[in-house]
């Protein structure tokens, strides 16, 4: 099957890694002049991984949407640009654009699938591809499990018999919804947990946790999906690999920030919180841990006193 990867950053870059893994023949795409893809043009290769020889590198634009399965992965506020070249570009047959991606759209605060119907058709093939891992875990043969969600029940069998591997084991999502809802959410708990290690405050991580699983499972049943999703795959499943782990961008950049040290990677978690909180208002469910992180990264507030005002709260105000 021929499967085309737009975005050549760690995740873009892996994807296409493991998709040639599985057997498929990859184009990878990245913008022209880009440091990433001059690198991987000269070297096939970047810090994390080197690229197969079934993956074929371009510039194109159209020709990187010419396969049958096109898996996005860029920075969440850039998909509507995207999607509109891609509306310009008219891809021939209609491809199933898999979005690679954990985020809400700040402006509308909609999901990235929502984002993508809009912009491409509600008639446009369209899967989400969510949950843990890291690619440094992935490329030393370590396997996790993670999720397939669409509209579509034809399309997450597809997707997970294409791309299901003793490296990936998928499970078919049943919550679009809370999918991604959670997966986005857990970004903003993974920033949190970053400020916590920065005050040396990492014992408090467990009531994180709870608490966050538990915020976010009143907005995904607000928002019309089952609350149930906030405790699977894509949300508490994917706090190993989020408030834990030394390879998550969102913890590392919460840290740095409490360090007042700079943190130049992708952290979506950042962009999340605002989403989260235009959300908080438009719902009606209150967003303690997305408010807090606000409060810190956008409205100069002091981090110690507010994380002390968020744990401070009685479990009468958390539950009830």
């Amino acid at each position: 099957m021929k499967v085309s990867v737009i975005g050549n950053g760690r995740w873009g870059s892996f994807l296409a890694w493991y998709a040639a893994r599985t057997g498929h023949d990859v184009t990878l795409y990245g913008r022209p002049g880009s440091p990433r893809t001059a690198q991987f043009e000269e070297t096939r290769k970047n810090d994390l991984l080197a690229l197969p020889e079934n993956v074929t590198l371009t510039s194109d634009f159209a020709r990187a949407l010419a396969g049958e399965v096109v898996l996005v992965s860029i920075p969440s506020q850039n998909l509507r640009q995207l999607l509109a070249q891609v509306a310009e570009a008219r891809p021939a047959g209609r491809p199933l654009y898999v979005l690679c991606m954990k985020g809400l759209e700040i402006a509308t605060g909609e999901r990235l699938s929502q984002v993508a119907k809009e912009m491409l058709g509600e008639d446009s093939r369209v899967a989400v591809w969510l949950g843990p891992g890291h690619v440094q875990e992935f490329v030393r043969g370590a396997p996790n499990c993670m999720v397939v969600d669409s509209e579509d029940e034809a399309e997450k069998r597809f997707l997970i018999g294409a791309f299901g591997s003793d490296l990936i084991r998928f499970y078919y999502g049943e919550d679009l919804i809370g999918n991604e809802v959670g997966a986005a959410a857990k970004n903003v708990v993974g920033i949190a947990a970053g400020m916590l290690d920065g005050f040396g405050l990492t014992s408090l991580k467990g009531a994180l946790m709870s608490r966050g699983t538990r915020e976010y499972a009143r907005l995904i049943k607000a928002m019309g999906g089952n609350e149930l999703s906030a405790y699977g795959l894509c949300h508490l499943g994917d706090y190993e690999a989020t408030v834990f782990s030394p390879h998550s961008n969102n913890r590392m950049f919460g840290e740095r920030f409490i360090q007042g040290k700079s943190y130049e990677k992708l952290a979506e978690g950042y962009y999340t919180v605002q989403a989260m909180v235009g959300l908080s208002e438009k719902m009606g469910v209150e967003l303690p841990i997305s408010r807090a992180l606000y409060q810190v990264l956008y409205q100069q507030g002091e981090p110690q006193k507010v994380l002390d005002g968020l744990f401070s709260r009685s479990l009468k105000q958390e539950f009830y």
